[in-house]
């Protein structure tokens, strides 16, 4: 892990003297502290009095902005969500530094309909899973989780790609739709959240794959929808090997110039994430509320796939266990060829903002 950023207040302007008026945030449909940040507004409140406004990467209609969900290219900006398009973009050598880390355990299922008769991971020999392909996006971050969800369940049974069929499911649709401009609003948002396993579900309903893969509140919910046997459920299984993925450990990730320049600014956002972890384990139902709006679920759904407790699990940190994780995530996408490069996960690290947003509380 690199050696720790000094933190310079420097009001007002980066080192060259150019003044920064706009931050940007994306975050991803899963419980984190950005969510809870960004309800309250303390966020916009944090970077108020330098007159830096705060916006969600929603707020610009242009796509390439919108897109940087995934490359992390907007100037100036703060992702929190699944790990896999920041270690994408990484490999690729995009300039930004992991800055947290989050674990918060979820709902992670491979499920059949019964009358498929399939039972347990044994009886998925032979059969066909579905696994979501997108074809119009730089990353294809679903593919790559289903895939590791799906090979994550073989091998509790010893078993893997090798005993079943892989069937790939195009899907034209692109990950960011159209949604009008908002100040703070999701990415994720409207009918297409709602579609993102229509072809997979719809493929089981018709018999055109005997399982598939889900994961989260969605994908609970979806599941009793659907009357859906679990062939296995391992997202709350104490091994990380097994319950890790996309979305555990979730990842914290920052302009690779806005931390060089204003490392300040950055602990101050690190600081205001800090703060909504401590809120967040105050007011579990508040949390809950706010996490089912972000993800697009019901209430009752959301402690049903994150657990009873997740509330006090937002804080992010840099714990080594869930750097291990990130480590084996990393493997995976490099072995299956979603990354083309290989890259250190230590020297991707930046643990300064969050050592100054922890002295600053």
């Amino acid at each position: 892990m690199p050696d720790q950023t000094v933190i310079e207040p420097l009001h007002g302007s980066r080192r060259g003297g150019q003044a920064i008026e706009s931050l940007w945030y994306t975050r991803c449909p899963v419980p984190t502290a950005s969510s809870i940040a960004i309800d309250h507004g303390w966020l916009d409140a944090e970077f108020a009095d330098e007159g830096i406004t705060i916006s969600s990467l929603r707020a610009s209609e242009a796509r390439e902005v919108r897109e940087s969900h995934f490359d992390h290219r907007q100037a100036d900006s703060f992702r929190q969500g699944g790990n896999i398009p920041p270690i994408w973009t990484r490999a690729g050598g995009g300039d930004m530094a992991l800055i947290g880390l989050t674990w918060v355990e979820e709902y992670q299922a491979v499920l059949a309909l019964p009358e498929s008769g399939i039972k347990n991971v044994r009886g998925l020999k032979g059969r066909r899973i579905g696994i979501p392909k997108r074809v119009n996006d730089q990353i294809d971050f679903f593919r790559a989780m289903c895939l590791r969800g799906v090979l994550t369940a073989l091998a509790i049974e010893g078993m893997d790609e090798k005993d079943v069929e892989l069937v790939y499911l195009p899907v034209e649709e692109t990950y960011i739709g159209a949604d009008a401009a908002s100040h703070s609003g999701t990415l994720w948002a409207g009918g297409n959240r709602a579609r993102r396993q229509k072809a997979d579900s719809f493929a089981l309903i018709r018999g055109e794959v005997d399982a598939i893969y889900t994961i989260g509140a969605t994908g609970a919910h979806m599941a009793a929808s659907l009357g859906a046997v679990e062939v296995a459920e391992f997202g709350f299984n104490a091994d990380p090997a097994i319950s890790g993925g996309n979305e555990t450990p979730a990842a914290l990730t920052v302009s690779g110039a806005l931390l060089r320049e204003r490392p300040d600014l950055v602990a101050r956002y690190m600081k205001q994430l800090l703060l909504a972890a401590r809120w967040a384990e105050d007011n579990p139902w508040a949390t809950a509320a706010i996490v089912a709006a972000d993800v697009g679920a019901p209430l009752e759904w959301a402690g049903a796939a994150y657990g009873p407790d997740f509330h006090a699990k937002f804080a992010p940190g840099l714990d080594d266990d869930w750097i291990a994780g990130l480590k084996a995530q990393k493997d995976f996408l490099l072995k299956w060829a979603f990354i083309e490069g290989d890259f250190d996960i230590d020297d991707w690290i930046d643990s300064g903002p969050l050592e100054m947003a922890r002295a600053m509380l």
